[in-house]
């Protein structure tokens, strides 16, 4: 698990540094070829550095073990990353559409032959970086890579639209492009930003997980019931499970397999953290509070 995350961390570091250069390498060509499409890109583009710099340092602060203040370590402050990330993304999103609208009733020409080789490096340079980022388990990678995505389908906007116009006089392409990738964007990374919401608020990471693990201990032989079951994520990957099981047993032999076989039953779920506690079934539940 240690090596995943530290992997992770390596992945976005090269995400940040490739993003962080281009979008220097984009305020020069703005200015040279005199774009402000490609000006706008690059202010978007040092948002996204930011961002990713964050992402990045919060993640990285993430494999700090335990201690006597963070009992359950510092994963959750990758979830952090993730929702820091998620809002930028969509203010950004919002100020492309505030930007991209008004040039549809008053679109302007820009220097097609800059755009177009500005367009080709930018698709290989954040195409490059959406890939490090490619298969990341992580809610922090998946928001990233939805930063960079979002970067590559600007960048192929761009070619297109300054390939076309090469030929025809239709400025207004270049809008109508942004706008449509740009609600592509929002609609993805909305979805994300909500887990990410979910899971700060303590949600189950998955609504299957409580009826199954329900089932599966109500089975065990020698329990009755179960109760005050909790399960929750550190990070949207690491999860921690708390439940009362009412049992009745005759022996200390019994107690001792209805412990392994909980053991053994809980291990199939994945949860980094478990605990259990068992209730003879005489016995009041010592958490009298009414669960909700």
């Amino acid at each position: 698990m240690a090596h995943n995350h530290s992997h992770s961390s390596e992945k976005i570091g090269w995400a940040f540094f490739s993003n962080f250069s281009f979008t220097i390498i984009e305020f020069v060509g703005g200015w040279l070829t005199n774009s402000t499409a490609i000006m706008a890109d690059a202010v978007h583009d040092l948002g996204d550095t930011l961002s990713i710099g964050s992402g990045w340092v919060l993640n990285k602060l993430g494999d700090k073990g335990a201690d006597k203040q963070f009992t359950y370590g510092y994963r959750r402050l990758s979830l952090l990353g993730a929702l820091i990330n998620g809002v930028v993304l969509l203010a950004g999103s919002a100020w492309i559409l505030f930007e991209a609208i008004p040039r549809l009733a008053d679109p302007v020409m820009p220097e097609t032959e800059g755009m177009i080789l500005l367009a080709i490096l930018g698709v290989a340079v954040n195409g490059f970086a959406a890939f490090k980022l490619q298969g990341g388990k992580t809610l922090n990678e998946k928001v990233l890579n939805w930063h960079l995505l979002e970067d590559v389908l600007g960048w192929v906007a761009v070619l297109i639209v300054a390939i076309v116009m090469q030929f025809v006089a239709w400025p207004v392409l270049d809008p109508l492009l942004s706008i449509g990738f740009t609600l592509f964007i929002l609609f993805n990374v909305g979805r994300n930003l909500l887990s990410t919401l979910k899971l700060f608020f303590q949600a189950v990471p998955d609504n299957r997980l409580p009826s199954k693990v329900t089932h599966v201990l109500q089975k065990l032989d020698f329990v009755k019931s179960l109760h005050h079951l909790h399960i929750w994520s550190l990070d949207g990957e690491h999860h921690v499970a708390t439940a009362h099981v009412v049992a009745r047993f005759e022996s200390i032999d019994e107690y001792r397999h209805l412990k392994q076989r909980i053991a053994e039953t809980m291990d199939q779920f994945g949860f980094m953290h478990t605990t259990i506690e068992i209730e003879l079934l005489e016995e009041d539940c010592r958490d009298t509070r009414v669960e909700s």
